[in-house]
């Protein structure tokens, strides 16, 4: 059945490639922080191994959300390692970092991902998509406030 919702077949396309682009560096920075949850040592064990796991269990909620929308734009959402690494603006740690490069990594991870969300506002604007606006810019907040938090434990 054709989609008739006020957006164009050509918004639709262009909103959804950017959706999956923002899937992919989600997926990728939840990865990365159940990586780094299993794998943190050292003396802020306990803190940042329950952060982590917050943080990843907040991110794993928001990649359905995510992939929902791309769906209800009339795409299918990416769901491979190999079309998250071709999509992704992040790139995989290697190995396993000592705890305060860890959470470098996941600063840097999580601005990349605000970043990601906020260049789509134009075309979400100019397409009059509200409801992928607010998706992006509930995804905005919570990145710029993780990598916030994050920051604080590096001073």
């Amino acid at each position: 059945m054709p989609i008739n919702i006020g957006i164009s077949a050509c918004d639709r396309e262009k909103i959804a490639h950017g959706l999956s682009g923002l899937l992919a560096d989600s997926y990728t920075l939840y990865l990365m922080t159940h990586n780094f949850h299993w794998n943190v040592t050292g003396p802020q064990f306990n803190g940042l191994h329950q952060m982590f796991m917050t943080q990843y269990t907040e991110q794993w909620n928001a990649l359905d959300m995510i992939a929902e929308r791309i769906r209800a734009l009339g795409h299918p959402a990416p769901g491979t390692y190999k079309a998250f690494i071709q999509l992704a603006s992040i790139a995989e740690v290697e190995g396993v970092p000592k705890s305060n490069d860890m959470v470098r990594h996941l600063v840097t991870a999580h601005e990349a991902t605000a970043r990601t969300a906020r260049k789509m506002f134009p075309l979400v604007d100019a397409a009059d998509d509200q409801p992928t606006a607010d998706l992006l810019t509930q995804r905005i907040e919570v990145h710029e406030k993780t990598a916030w938090m994050l920051r604080s434990l590096l001073e």
